[in-house]
């Protein structure tokens, strides 16, 4: 049977149902562990939820936040925002509360699911002065909790998720704008602060058809993908649970990534295609009887963050499997090339386009480099169906009137219309496939008593592919021996509290001053290059 046509359903909640009228007994998704549903059973949780979040007051437009791992409530929660025609925000569940707290009172949620991991910081957050401010002035309730699982007891004024999703599902109304906004994804702006990423039903719908034109394709309708990509994440969110959607395959849940125990699991459940960020390589490079233990993949697939071509050498030797990598952003939704699309795979290339997304290079000024020589570079601009309506609440930021929207980054294209990435614009550091803007953590830092100021940098880091750094002056210009060591010590207290896990600095540097252009301006060139030296054994 031919798989629907992306373009002509309203959401992706929809394909669900198309996949249950289809393949009602085949399985949808399992969690490591043992449970799992089927597609019959997948499209009866996504009404019932859509049904509960309508009972508890949650309208077309409001804002419901996803707090939760990779479990099978965060996929029928989702859905049923969606099939509800709400807005879904999901969030890394390691947020901290002051995170949460900030996030809450940017979007404005009516509810906010949560899990016995993470509802602690759910119900600090909630009971900030901040959040219940921002819904008086907005003359809205404070948002309620949503207690998912038996790992704790419910409060008085929260729901548990079992109640939520207790009524028959009721039928909904097709949605009739896909220009609804869907989802927001929060990540970081120009601003230098966390902005949510506005995607709407048409970008989610048309990036799943973009992906699926793809040949050879991605995902068949009997693979199995390994899901072990966060999927408060827009890779995991858009690329892997919107993929298995469209094709109705199987996507097998995790928690965690553990090389031992991800490996067990994708020899346990016969997992066919696996998606990962480029840590996953260094972790899995070492393994014994790797190829083996990878017998049933047929292809991995790596994004968030550039793979180094001698990566891909080096362990497409050691598993034989192919590897594909690709370049997309949460603002794309989030699949821009991949080197399937290529004619051939070329070391360092990103791959080129999918069908209906265009790129092309703009200079410093902004005008096109559609002339200029092959392997000029040049900031990439992209343009498709697939692109955000900017960036939450107004619009801003987003694409112009001719489609065109700039990403920041920095590469060159090949005569075959390859993508080869050079650089990025803004100062962004990618940890484990997560982006972190330094200015963000540079506002916690610079907020501790006796820190001056502080700079923040990626350096290269075998695990994470990039890990942060921070130096950090003290108020007084100097500080020694015991001094130095309370000052690093509060700098690693306030990260700890207010900045999710990947944003911490995984080391701190007490500095005398900073070096700085003759404007003022901190040069984090020279820092870097410091960075480099210490790497090298140069400096000590």
């Amino acid at each position: 049977m031919s798989l629907p046509d992306a373009s002509v359903v309203p959401d992706v909640a929809a394909l669900v149902a198309s996949a249950a009228a289809d393949h009602p007994e085949r399985l949808a998704v399992v969690e490591a562990g043992g449970r799992g549903l089927t597609w019959a059973e997948l499209e009866d949780e996504v009404g019932r939820v859509a049904t509960g979040l309508g009972r508890a007051g949650v309208l077309a437009g409001n804002r419901v936040l996803i707090a939760l791992g990779n479990r099978l409530e965060f996929v029928t929660g989702y859905l049923g925002v969606l099939r509800a025609q709400a807005v879904a925000v999901p969030v890394n569940p390691g947020s901290t509360p002051t995170e949460l707290a900030a996030m809450l009172v940017d979007c404005g949620a009516r509810l906010v699911l949560a899990d016995g991991q993470t509802v602690g910081a759910v119900r600090d957050a909630v009971a900030r002065p901040e959040v219940a401010t921002a819904a008086q002035d907005e003359h809205r309730p404070v948002p309620r909790v949503v207690l998912v699982g038996g790992e704790g007891e419910s409060q008085a004024a929260e729901i548990t998720y079992d109640a939520l999703r207790a009524e028959p599902a009721v039928p909904v109304p097709p949605l009739q704008d896909p220009e609804k906004l869907a989802v927001l994804l929060y990540t970081s702006g120009t601003s230098g602060r966390p902005r949510a990423a506005m995607l709407t039903h048409r970008a989610l719908l048309a990036n799943v058809d973009q992906v699926a034109s793809v040949e050879p394709p991605m995902i068949h309708s009997d693979d199995v993908v390994l899901g072990v990509l966060p999927l408060f994440h827009v890779y995991g969110l858009g690329a892997v649970l919107g993929g298995v959607i469209r094709h109705r395959a199987k996507l097998v849940l995790t928690d965690r990534f553990d090389p031992e125990g991800t490996l067990d699991l994708v020899e346990d459940e016969a997992c066919s295609v696996v998606p990962v960020a480029p840590p996953v390589f260094a972790a899995w490079q070492h393994v014994d009887a790797l190829a083996e233990r990878l017998g049933p993949v047929r292809m991995i697939l790596s994004g968030s963050a550039p793979l180094a071509a001698e990566t891909v050498e080096a362990f497409g030797a050691l598993a034989q499997v192919p590897i594909h990598q690709g370049y997309g952003l949460t603002e794309a939704s989030p699949v821009v090339t991949s080197t399937l699309c290529s004619t051939e795979v070329k070391p360092g290339s990103v791959g080129a386009a999918l069908d209906g997304i265009d790129i092309r290079l703009v200079d410093d000024e902004g005008v096109p480099l559609d002339g200029a020589a092959v392997d000029d570079p040049g900031e990439i601009q992209i343009r498709g169906r697939n692109l955000f309506s900017g960036y939450w609440p107004d619009g801003q930021d987003g694409p112009a009137e001719d489609g065109w929207w700039s990403t920041g980054d920095v590469g060159f294209l090949d005569a075959d219309g390859d993508l080869f990435l050079v650089d990025r614009v803004k100062e962004l550091i990618i940890v484990s496939g997560f982006n972190v803007y330094p200015t963000e953590v540079e506002a916690v830092l610079e907020g501790v008593a006796g820190v001056r100021q502080a700079a923040v940098l990626g350096v290269p880091d075998e695990r994470t592919g990039e890990a942060v750094v921070a130096y950090v002056v003290p108020e007084s210009g100097e500080a020694d021996g015991a001094a130095a060591d309370g000052l690093v010590s509060a700098v690693r207290a306030a990260a700890q509290e207010h900045l999710a896990p990947y944003k911490r600095p995984v080391r701190v540097e007490v500095a005398t001053a900073l070096p700085r252009t003759v404007t003022g301006k901190i040069r984090k060139g020279v820092l870097r290059g410091a960075e480099r030296r210490k790497a090298l054994g140069i400096l000590e």
